[in-house]
């Protein structure tokens, strides 16, 4: 589903943005993404640090483009 373009499962831009802005929904989906992604690390990394500046950093990414932060690939 992550395939789509869009990120938190193909989701339209309103409800990614509105669960985006809850920080237990933005943090739980933003490490499934990453995992769904085959990027294990990345999403280990989230579920550790997803309640910091990722949060917001993800926010404001979400609103702007429709998608969250990708600083790690691997």
């Amino acid at each position: 589903m992550a395939k789509t373009g869009k990120d938190y499962f193909g989701l339209g831009r309103i409800v990614s943005i509105i669960l985006a802005i809850i920080p237990f929904t933005s943090w739980i989906l933003g490490a499934l993404t990453r995992f769904s992604e085959g990027k294990i690390v990345a999403g280990i990394l989230r579920l550790i640090f997803g309640f910091t500046i990722v949060w917001i950093i993800d926010l404001v990414l979400m609103i702007m483009n429709g998608k969250i932060m990708r600083l790690l690939n691997i």
